[in-house]
């Protein structure tokens, strides 16, 4: 064997460097693998696919009693949330309804609430544009130790039926079932989370197809809460709830409210709010948001 090895040609010292740089550039196609996710930093994080980071986020300043006019839907969600962090039988979750009428707010709201008591608790934010990575990023939280709340805000299936395949894909979770830790949140202005216009540039039979892709990805949560448009009495009281929190006092309060709402072509408890930041700073006061 020393014979044989004695019996090697040298290296031709040219070659050498050639073959480092050849090294180098696979290492850079081929980068090693990130470091395990922390999860210590803070209790809310956006999810990166690209990177697979999960970046922290301030707690949401928001309180949950706040939210006035959905009493029945915070009722509904907190008590779903909560059976998720104790670890009994829970279900995914759609909140639907129209625009601004506070799905968003609710869901990360009652987060907070109820990660106050759940140090394990966590909440993940992804894009809706980001659905086809779910099957991954699930796979990814499924062996932490940590709960994940992984909430998709304004869902709809824009691009077609592969993002809802997706979408089946992580909530089933294939042979290996769907990762207990995880309960999914999506909020959309549509009950079926389809697109206007849905399928117009299409064939018929491949419309009718993508729409029943996407309609049975609905079926999926276990859990809908639905969000009816505000009447007058109850978006007078948000702003009134509001003022009374934030200690902003003015006479005319619900006169200017309904002139606020009249301009802006409707009632919600996003209009409500912005009413309320709008008179926040005629008065001069600061804001949580």
């Amino acid at each position: 064997m020393e014979r044989a090895c004695a019996n090697q040609p040298a290296m031709d010292p040219e070659l050498k460097p050639v073959l480092e740089r050849i090294a180098q550039a696979l290492e850079r196609l081929s980068p090693p693998p990130p470091p395990p996710a922390s999860f210590d930093a803070a209790r809310l994080f956006r999810h990166e696919p690209r990177s697979g980071a999960f970046v922290p986020a301030p707690d949401y300043p928001l309180a949950l009693d706040s939210l006035v006019g959905v009493e029945r839907q915070k009722a509904r969600f907190v008590e779903n949330l909560e059976r998720f962090a104790r670890g009994v039988p829970y279900n995914h979750a759609l909140l639907w309804g129209v625009r601004g009428t506070g799905k968003s707010s609710l869901a990360k709201a009652a987060f907070m609430a109820v990660a106050r008591d759940n140090a394990a608790l966590k909440l993940v934010e992804v894009d809706r544009d980001q659905v086809t990575a779910l099957p991954d990023l699930f796979d990814a939280l499924r062996v932490r130790p940590e709960k994940f709340v992984v909430l998709c805000d304004d869902l709809s299936f824009e691009e077609g039926a592969d993002a809802a395949k997706a979408l089946k894909s992580a909530l089933e979770g294939g042979v290996s079932g769907p990762p207990a830790n995880v309960m999914f949140v999506a909020t959309s202005n549509r009950r079926h989370l389809m697109p206007r216009g849905h399928g117009e540039d299409r064939g018929l039979i491949a419309a009718a197809e993508d729409a029943e892709e996407e309609i049975s990805v609905s079926d999926r949560f276990g859990l809908w809460v639905g969000f009816p448009p505000m009447d007058q009495p109850t978006y007078l009281e948000a702003v009134g709830a509001y003022a009374a929190r934030f200690g902003l006092e003015v006479e005319d309060l619900e006169r200017r409210a309904l002139q606020w709402a009249q301009l802006r072509g409707g009632r919600s408890g996003r209009v409500a709010w912005q009413f309320i930041r709008d008179l926040a700073g005629e008065l001069g006061k600061s804001l949580p948001l």
